[in-house]
């Protein structure tokens, strides 16, 4: 092993150095009354939030709706009721590698932002929620906005948003201890603290996480640990905030499926890992496991100027480094770099093997924007600057026939850059008491180099225009109408390249909708069309690593309605539906130069329906009913009856009940989550290894339960 002295990169000596001044000007600060004029935390995501009156389909989640589910799900899992949402586990009970899938389109098609920063991954444009384990605890509010929505930082939105804010600064000091268990040996701990406003302006908070499970398949184990850090000064004017995030997975692999046989005699079987050993026993290799670090900094900078501007500059970096281990039976010598050698004159040439594959990739950049607020005009105007340095390799750690071969080579390292630039403006403008109009404009500019053993060399630039313009009309005091016309394009991403002939994507996506409003209902209703050009369609194929393979489609279409409510009963009870009615269309499909007509789209069904059932008889206890609804869909482009997955309705239970002493603690919460309380035998996913389906059951009825003690 070589000792190096540490040499700061060009990236580390620019955070450093903006992170130098930071401390510089707090150190300058004049002393500033800390009464807010608005909430300048706020500001981190105006630049890509939307509200009431902008004609824009979306739904908010706020923190204390995701504190009374948060028992060690993901985030995916969390927002399971949400209108048009479909939710994935491959481990069966929603912790390890979980997915989602909005008005049909899967996560790559999903932008994600933390504070406004881009959170999915460059090349996959999939977004890994196992790499922030309990990334919930720390969350203030998530916004979803279904369809391309507004402008926003990173990979297109083409089929929706979900931009989150963490956590606020606190005034007052505060602690926080969590822990929950439950079905499969799950078992969540967190800590929290806050030190309040030292001095009426700084403030230092922070969070750990462990989170464990066996999860509901076999060997669908998850370890995995998480950080919060955060370090804030506020003034009456000025919001700085540093924070440092990440987290490091280790779980077992369980991306595998089973196919149909097995499906009807054991439900949880696992082949991940399996093998034969030399005396012809099955064997399963006991470190077939996927390992991650992930760590995200974030240095943010907010300035109110005068009665009407607000500004938000940002630096980020992300450090992403890990690798999947698995055991590969006769694997030929001249794939992995191997000398083939002769035993009692016999050639060997294929051996039995451990291999993993490496990624190790940086993320950086900036965000800014500029906001001005009047009575009738709310414009803001910023970009982003970012780049993605990416590196594959693989390498043999351990063979049943190695000979001379030099064990820890690299038998494969390709490189990877990518950069994103984007510019736009937005306003919203009060025509007058009924009118107002909506516009946005953005330029995205994207550059994508790679060296690739799987797509061979790929030097591809991209320059997109995407306009949106919309109005909103307001009948009355409970009626609110709007229409709005949004154009997306977006560029493959790596695993697209491996097919050949890709093209990019382009969506024109019209939104219709009226929300009523009164004092004992809340409705939204939605209609939307969305027409896509060479819309790359998940074709329900893997690769050989388990990445969805997906190809163009020429023309198709997503046609829907989306209707959601907060119905108010009676003083203890209230109901929040939701229902999504769609048609989802490849026009002319054409296969391998077969023409199919027209078909489903692959994981799109045509019904998702949720609902919540909450009963709240005192200030200390809310039970709540959650029932979900996804109708059939295909697992494929053709409709073939093998790759259908049949429609399910699950129920789950919630139940909070808060306790506040007059001394020690300020409050002590008792969680209790049954999931699946029917025992409905489902499936949410799969896919189809040539004709064959293979799928992801899910667990029956299982339970979680916690106790949070805040000081």
């Amino acid at each position: 092993m070589k000792y190096l002295l540490f040499k700061p990169s060009r990236k580390q000596l620019i955070i450093s150095s903006f992170l130098l001044f930071s401390l510089a000007t707090l150190a300058q600060e004049k002393t500033k009354d800390t009464t807010q004029v608005n909430q300048l935390d706020e500001v981190l995501v105006s630049a890509i939030r939307v509200n009431s009156k902008t004609p824009v389909s979306f739904s908010n989640l706020s923190k204390k709706e995701i504190q009374n589910r948060n028992l060690g799900q993901d985030i995916p899992i969390l927002m399971n009721y949400m209108p048009s949402v479909v939710t994935t586990s491959d481990a069966g009970n929603g912790v390890g590698y979980t997915g989602i899938r909005v008005r049909g389109s899967d996560a790559t098609r999903v932008n994600v932002t933390i504070n406004g920063i881009p959170y999915n991954d460059s090349e996959s444009h999939g977004t890994f929620w196992v790499n922030m384990p309990d990334f919930a605890s720390s969350l203030q509010s998530v916004q979803l906005q279904r369809g391309v929505g507004t402008s926003t930082n990173g990979s297109g939105a083409f089929g929706a948003s979900l931009n989150m804010l963490t956590d606020s600064y606190s005034e007052k000091a505060s602690g926080e201890i969590s822990n929950s268990f439950g079905s499969f040996n799950t078992r969540k701990n967190t800590v929290k603290f806050s030190t309040g406003l030292l001095n009426d302006h700084f403030e230092i908070a922070g969070r750990v996480s462990t989170l464990q499970s066996d999860g509901y398949i076999d060997r669908a184990s998850s370890d995995l640990k998480s950080y919060f850090l955060q370090g804030t000064y506020v003034g009456k004017t000025t919001l700085i905030k540093a924070l440092a995030f990440g987290g490091n997975e280790k779980t077992y692999q369980s991306w595998n499926g089973i196919d149909g046989e097995t499906l009807l005699t054991n439900r949880t079987f696992n082949s991940a890992g399996i093998f034969t050993d030399e005396l012809g026993q099955t064997r399963f290799y006991d470190n077939e496991t996927d390992n991650y670090q992930q760590d995200h900094y974030q240095l943010h900078w907010n300035e109110k100027l005068g009665t009407h501007w607000n500004t938000n500059l940002a630096f980020h970096y992300t450090k992403g480094k890990g690798y999947y281990e698995n055991y590969k039976e006769d694997a030929d010598f001249n794939d992995y770099g191997l000398i083939p050698l002769s035993i009692n004159g016999r050639t060997i040439n294929t051996t039995d093997l451990i291999r993993q594959k490496w990624l190790d990739n940086d993320f950086y950049g900036t965000t800014f924007s500029a906001n001005y607020q009047s009575n009738k005009l709310d414009f803001i105007f910023g970009g982003s600057y970012n780049k993605y340095e990416g590196n594959h390799f693989g390498k043999v750690i351990w063979a049943r026939y190695a000979g001379p071969s030099e064990l820890g080579d690299r038998y494969y390292e390709d490189r990877a850059t990518k950069t994103d630039g984007t510019a736009f403006a937005k306003a919203n403008y009060q025509v007058d008491e009924k009118w107002s109009l909506f516009g946005d404009l953005q330029i995205r500019n994207v550059h994508y180099q790679a060296n690739a053993y799987e797509t061979g060399l790929v030097n591809d630039t991209f320059s997109f225009f995407n306009p949106k313009a919309g109005l909103n009309y307001t009948v009355n005091s409970k009626n609110n109408l709007y229409f709005s016309y949004a154009r997306a394009n977006r560029e493959p991403n790596r695993t697209d390249y491996k097919s050949g002939n890709v093209k990019p994507e382009k969506l024109n996506d019209f939104e219709l909708g009226w929300r009523y409003l009164s004092d004992k209902m809340q409705l939204n209703t939605n209609f939307y069309y969305m027409a896509y050009q060479d819309q790359l369609i998940l074709t329900g194929t893997l690769d050989d690593v388990g990445n969805p393979i997906r190809s163009n489609s020429e023309k198709s279409y997503r046609l829907g309605v989306e209707v959601d409510a907060a119905i108010v009963l009676s003083s203890t009870f209230s109901l929040r539906p939701n229902l999504t009615l769609s048609r989802n269309k490849n026009i002319d499909l054409a296969v391998s130069g077969q023409n199919y007509g027209t078909k489903d789209i692959s994981y799109s069904p045509s019904v998702i329906a949720g609902n919540s059932l909450i009963y709240k008889p005192t200030e200390s206890l809310q039970i709540i009913w959650l029932q979900k609804y996804v109708g059939q869909q295909y697992m494929n482009n053709i409709e073939s009856p093998e790759a259908k997955l049949a429609d399910y309705f699950i129920n789950d239970l919630n139940v909070t009940y808060e306790i506040k002493p007059k001394s020690v603690f300020k409050s002590i919460v008792f969680k209790g989550l049954v999931n699946n309380i029917f025992d409905k035998k489902y499936i949410s996913n799969g896919y189809m290894w040539d004709i064959y389906p293979y799928y992801y059951p899910q667990a029956g009825t299982n339970l979680l339960g916690g106790i949070t003690l805040l000081f």
